[in-house]
Formats: structure tokens, C-alpha cells, sequence
């Protein structure tokens, strides 16, 4: 019988309405770090020159440096406190049948789909209702709504393609449960948890809408910059401050990727 390979040939229009949708989406993108170099205040063309002025302008300023070190220390906290929740949350899903599974799930991964801005709002009519003084706190607690779907769809494909024969053999080998995790399921996933780390990370670091709605007399390094917007003396270090948080969000993102990568490689193997 003669095998199918219609999907192994190359669909030229395809190939290029997608590269020509990827020029469309980044190449405004590539135009921050490019300005970042500039001389001049003012965007414009042709440049007035190459500097690294507005790079080593980045350390004097003292209030970014705080909203920078407030921006690290909500996704720090951020980033592991998702992850700590969500292991055990993807394990269940992956691993048990129970009733309402699917709409509990739905439930859980619907800040994917709703907008920043009513997500924001409703938390802070919440908080307020409550009567909780707004703080750097209530900014980590806002991201953890976001960043938790997100920590739970990229661990949930690694416990659902974890081979469970190890842990048979570890408990016939009369190893307790939670020792069966620490020694054996975890370490197998672990290329998935610090994926979800750096993942979950750079979402916090990079959250704007609830920083806006939730943050108290501690800004985080979001909202500075969207404060210092106003002022177009400013501009050209937020270009190049910019370009640095393009930089390292991308190295993160593109590391995530990878040991996600090969958490899939190796639960097959294993598999």
C-alpha cells in the first residue's frame, strides 16, 4: 500500500503569507533596539549617530532600579510559588479521573482567554471589597492568576507522557510516596518544572495590567516605564531599556522552550 506524504510537501503560498506575517508582527520590534543606538532624543530617520549613553543613563536612575528589583522580587516569588502549585495540580489532571474534571480545568485555564483588563479590574473590586491595603503583595497575587494556567499547561504534557512503571519500581522496592516523588518523578520532570520556572517568570516580569491595577506606592518596573512615557527626554533609555528586557525575556522564553523540549524527549524515551 502506498504511504501518504501529502503533509511532507512544501506549500510555497503557505511558506510565505508566514514568513510574511512574521515581518509584519517583529519587524516593529527590531526598530527598539536599533533607536536604543541613537544619538538623538527623537525617533526619527536618518540617525543622528551611534552611542551607548542611553545604556549607562540606566544606572543613575534610581527609582528604575528599585522598580526593577520590585519587578524581580514579584516574579521570583511569582514564578515559584506557580510552579510549587502546579505540579500537583498537572499530576492530578494528567494522572485521575474524577467528576467535573473538564469543567474544573476550563475553570482553571480561563485567565488564558480573558482580557487583562477586566482580570484586573475584578481583582481589585475584590480586594477593595475586602479592605486590602494595595501593595507589592497584591501585584504578586494578580500574577500568580495569570501565571498559574500557564505553569499547569506546560507541566501537564510531561506527567501525561511520564512513563508511571518508575514509580511501581521504586514502591516494590517498598519506597514511600513522597520519597517516590522527591527521588523519582521529579527529577524525570525536572527539565519541565524549571521550564515552567523561566516561563512563569518572564510573564510576571513583564505583566503590566495588573501591576496597574494592584500595585500601591511600590511601582513595579512596568508601570515605571509606562510613567516615564510621558517625558520625551526619557525615551531613548526606555529604548534601551527595552531592548535589554526584549533581550532576556527572549533568552528566557527560548530556554524554557528548549528544557521543555527535552522533558518530551526523555518521558519518551522512558515511555
Amino acid at each position: 500500500m502506498a504511504r501518504y506524504t501529502g503533509f511532507h510537501r512544501p506549500n510555497r503560498p503557505l511558506a510565505l503569507y508566514a514568513g510574511a506575517f512574521a515581518v509584519f508582527l517583529y519587524l516593529p520590534i527590531l526598530f527598539i533596539p536599533l533607536f536604543s543606538f541613537n544619538a538623538g532624543v527623537y525617533v526619527k530617520f536618518p540617525l543622528e549617530g551611534f552611542t551607548l549613553a542611553w545604556y549607562a543613563d540606566l544606572f543613575q536612575r534610581e527609582p528604575l532600579q528599585r522598580a526593577f528589583w520590585n519587578s524581580v522580587q514579584v516574579a521570583a516569588v511569582v514564578s515559584i510559588s506557580s510552579t510549587v502549585l502546579a505540579v500537583p495540580a498537572a499530576m492530578a489532571i494528567a494522572r485521575y479521573r474524577m467528576p467535573g474534571k473538564r469543567a474544573a480545568v476550563s475553570f482553571i485555564m480561563l485567565p488564558l482567554v480573558l482580557p487583562g483588563l477586566i482580570l484586573g479590574v475584578a481583582l481589585l473590586t475584590l480586594l477593595n471589597g475586602l479592605g486590602v491595603r494595595l501593595s507589592l503583595v497584591t501585584v504578586a497575587l494578580g500574577h500568580m492568576v495569570i501565571c498559574l494556567p500557564y505553569a499547569i499547561s506546560v507541566l501537564l504534557p510531561r506527567f501525561i507522557g511520564f512513563s508511571r512503571s518508575l514509580e511501581e519500581a521504586s514502591a516494590d522496592l517498598c519506597e514511600s510516596t513522597w520519597w517516590t516523588f522527591l527521588r523519582v518523578t521529579l527529577p524525570c520532570n525536572m527539565p519541565g518544572v524549571l521550564a515552567c520556572l523561566l516561563m512563569t517568570f518572564t510573564i510576571s516580569f513583564d505583566e503590566f495590567f495588573m501591576a496597574f491595577f494592584l500595585s500601591g506606592t511600590e511601582p513595579t518596573l512596568p508601570m515605571d516605564i509606562w510613567s516615564q512615557l510621558r517625558f520625551p527626554q526619557d525615551f531613548p533609555s526606555l529604548l534601551a531599556l527595552s531592548t535589554l528586557i526584549l533581550v532576556t525575556s527572549f533568552l528566557m522564553v527560548f530556554a524554557s522552550l528548549k528544557l521543555g523540549r527535552i522533558g518530551l524527549v526523555q518521558a519518551k524515551e522512558v515511555r
